[in-house]
């Protein structure tokens, strides 16, 4: 059957079971290349608004002062490989990491590089919800496991603007795909406005636990299972409305908090409050430290895709995007990295989390990767912030089968540009499923019935897994 004939009333009356069937990948074949992939999980260390390369990864010690500023460079423990003075403990287990330093794409425009990011996939303004997240993709392709939903944000509230948009979507895989955002809806989710400390502490005992695993209290988990069985039959009545995939998107929203609520070991996972105190000093006491903790403790309890999302702010406003124009409130940029909720935080929480999930045993089933829409301009604004600039960035991964120990690819003088081929979001993403056995160039079918290649574009980028 072909649902492009048919007008989305016309699938209501078909029924659910068609929608369900429409759902079901077609040539989908796994254990594609690489022949070496071994990841089981992904943590996908998002960090929206554009994190600056030049003062992070890829120092340009040698570069006039307009374009290096006044920070110093590192050595690290690869030979020959220097960070910015900013990255000290990530400078000591550089030799576990896979650095790509030409990460390189040609937009700088926050909501179309968030986009082709996100989902690998380049857009125009008129598609900014209509692709799916790679985790959607992956949700929709090897679903939940062991009672956690396949697809999880920690916490899921960053919205770019402005006006403020959620680009955490399923797109044409429908609502049911998009991530289970542990932060629920933000109550401000335009976070470039309001009134922002001058110099707002890093320190911060955010709750990441789901409200859906509070019940309550004159809610047992008997009687709970009894509304459940109601609910059922209701929902058998409902079927046919028109709105279908909004409740098709409140169902599976449904079924993984009861999953939640019914699991106890599942719901531990969420505890985070649980972990000694040391292991919680080591990520840091800040947003970024217990947003990658709650990522490690979720891998552990078997979780498949989980975003740890982390950039735009209700108490620190557009972190990464250091223009610094008066309604910032930012300092320079270069004072800026110093703060704990910047770069020296985020130095921090990922290199605990790599060590713990080495400690652990996880790091090799386990593929991390560090994602930011784009890099920052090379010469420092007059303003004393850094602009967007998509031709250049650094990224790196680490896990899951990965060639770590190595720096891809190398910018130019001013760090403005790869010397040679640059490395995309399609690419990227093609990397990532490939780490899970996914071939990006086979097919799978949309809500409508539609195939739709895994990606349009993009290759395996072939030096992580040489």
């Amino acid at each position: 059957m072909n649902c492009q004939l048919f007008s989305r009333r016309d699938l209501v009356r078909i029924g659910s079971v068609s929608v369900a069937a429409s759902l079901v990948p077609v040539e989908l074949e796994v254990h594609a290349a690489p022949a070496k992939s071994r990841a089981q999980s992904v943590i996908f260390l998002w960090m929206a608004g554009g994190v600056t390369h030049i003062d992070s990864f890829d120092p340009k010690p040698a570069a006039p002062i307009e374009i290096r500023g006044v920070l110093g460079d590192i050595a690290t423990r690869l030979p020959g490989t220097r960070f910015c003075e900013t990255m000290p403990a990530l400078a000591e287990i550089a030799d576990q990491l896979a650095l790509v330093r030409n990460f390189s794409h040609d937009s700088d425009d926050h909501l179309l590089s968030q986009v082709f990011t996100l989902s690998g996939r380049k857009v125009t303004q008129n598609q900014l919800f209509s692709e799916p997240n790679i985790g959607s993709l992956i949700s929709y392709l090897q679903g939940p496991r062991n009672g956690l939903p396949g697809y999880i944000a920690v916490p899921g509230i960053t919205r770019p603007g402005p006006p403020p948009h959620n680009l955490f979507v399923g797109g044409w895989l429908g609502s049911p795909h998009v991530p289970y955002c542990l932060g629920g809806l933000p109550d401000e989710p335009d976070f470039s406005v309001g009134t922002k400390l001058d110099d707002p502490p890093a320190e911060a005992n955010e709750s990441l636990t789901p409200q859906s695993l509070h019940l309550p209290a004159d809610v047992p988990l008997a009687r709970f299972s009894r509304r459940v069985e109601l609910r059922d039959a209701i929902d058998q009545a409902t079927r046919q409305l028109e709105k279908f995939d909004a409740l098709r998107a409140a169902e599976s929203r449904y079924q993984d908090a009861l999953r939640l609520l019914s699991t106890p070991s599942i719901r531990g996972a969420f505890q985070i409050d649980d972990e000694p105190e040391s292991v919680r000093a080591r990520y840091g006491q800040t947003k970024i430290g217990g947003r990658c903790l709650m990522a490690r403790r979720l891998v552990e309890a078997g979780a498949r895709f989980v975003m740890v999302d982390y950039g735009y702010d209700p108490d620190y406003g557009n972190v990464w995007d250091n223009h610094n124009a008066p309604s910032q409130n930012h300092p320079p940029i270069q004072k800026m990295v110093f703060r704990g909720y910047h770069l020296a935080g985020m130095d921090r929480a990922f290199a605990a989390l790599i060590d713990d999930l080495s400690t652990r045993g996880l790091l090799d089933s386990t593929l991390v990767v560090f994602l930011t829409e784009f890099g920052r301009t090379p010469r420092i604004n007059p303003q004393g912030g850094r602009d967007h600039w998509g031709k250049a960035g650094s990224i790196f991964f680490t896990g899951g089968g990965t060639r770590v120990g190595q720096v891809i690819g190398e910018t130019d003088h001013h760090a403005a540009a790869p010397k040679g081929p640059g490395y995309s979001p399609a690419d990227v993403a093609a990397t990532i499923y490939a780490a899970l056995g996914i071939d990006h160039r086979h097919v799978v079918r949309d809500i409508l019935d539609r195939p739709r290649p895994i990606l349009d574009e993009g290759q395996v980028i072939p030096e992580l897994f040489a």
